[in-house]
């Protein structure tokens, strides 16, 4: 639904200051703000039919309105003004915190980024493998005993103890590893399974035997590495009001935090999108809360999408200062996973 433009700066005004001071915003306080030149009797009108349209609300409690869900959309698609930031100076100060780490220290470390900067929960959804190997080796322990190591797309390296039916020589790991990789690097290890039983048969049973016990441990390996998504600042969203306002409100928090099931299916729809994504709780069914946004942005490796980021807070967030932090942050972790 189209808004003119004394419709749109008044809701805007309403937004702004409502998120400033989270208190109902009344006509004679708009007439101050907007910078329109408009009596207190017009902005009421304009403000009943913002009510009727559904952008605001009148709480039963005062003669002022707060934004709906519905209002804040608008707000945040087409009102919203971003703040500018100074790029360079943020990326000088947060690219050593993700430089010269493991991937998983880089991807907790763009979490705690998030939950600093915006001051309320940063999350990171952790890189989809897709159960892919880069490189294997093999090392041997001991008669029968082998030490599988997995070099993930990401360059994260997994370890998996293997016990043989045989004893296999180190020239035998060599040739075995260097078989695997030369046709199966890069591939899934399902699609290296189906290749190893159609393409090997040439090779010595054990041989077989011996590439297919590695990627079953290897496809193993890469599916419970590691957490699907890292959390940080949560005890930040308990100094919410509109988040701890009442035991109803915190039991759901906590059990977003402790199910993530909800969270993984947001990430993973803002994962099938381009650029910074805001979510609104009471107009996403994906938000577990009302009074919940999360702002999201994909992040990728050397050019390919392999997860999300975003900030967990109030509706009553300052979007401005938290669409750009978001922003960076998944260019900065995308360019030091990808290095």
């Amino acid at each position: 639904m189209q808004l003119d433009i004394r419709a749109q700066t008044l809701l805007k005004a309403l937004v702004e200051r409502y998120i400033a001071d989270g208190q109902p915003v009344g006509s004679r306080a708009l007439s101050k703000i907007s910078g329109l030149e408009l009596s207190p009797a017009t902005i009421r009108n304009v403000m009943a039919d913002l009510e009727e349209m559904g952008f605001v609300a009148s709480p039963h409690t005062s003669a002022g309105r707060v934004p709906t869900p519905r209002g804040y959309r608008v707000f945040v698609d087409t009102l919203l003004t971003v703040q500018e930031i100074d790029e360079a100076a943020l990326e000088s100060r947060l690219q050593p915190k993700l430089l010269s780490n493991p991937p998983q220290k880089i991807i907790a470390n763009a979490a705690q980024i998030l939950s600093s900067l915006s001051q309320f929960a940063g999350v990171v959804m952790t890189p989809r493998n897709e159960s892919t190997f880069r490189q294997i080796e093999f090392l041997r322990l001991s008669e029968k005993r082998i030490l599988l190591v997995i070099v993930a797309p990401n360059g994260e390296v997994q370890n998996r103890l293997l016990l043989t039916d045989a004893d296999y020589t180190p020239p035998q790991l060599i040739q075995a590893a260097n078989y695997l990789n030369q046709n199966f690097g890069g591939l899934s290890f399902e699609d290296a399974r189906t290749r190893i039983n159609g393409e090997l048969r040439q090779l010595q049973n054990d041989m077989t035997r011996l590439m297919q016990a590695a990627v079953e441990a290897g496809s193993d390996a890469m599916a419970d590495h590691s957490d699907d998504m890292v959390i940080s600042g949560e005890r930040n969203l308990l100094n919410v009001a509109d988040l701890s306002s009442n035991m109803t409100s915190l039991r759901k928090l906590f059990d977003m935090f402790e199910q993530k099931t909800s969270l993984m299916q947001l990430l993973d729809v803002s994962s099938k999108a381009t650029g910074v994504q805001i979510f609104i709780g009471g107009e996403s069914q994906l938000v577990p809360m009302d009074e919940m946004s999360i702002v999201t942005a994909p992040y990728g490796v050397n050019g390919k999408i392999v997860g999300t980021l975003g900030v967990i807070g109030p509706t009553r967030m300052a979007y401005e200062r938290v669409i750009p932090i978001v922003d960076i942050t998944a260019k900065l972790l995308s360019n030091a996973l990808s290095h």
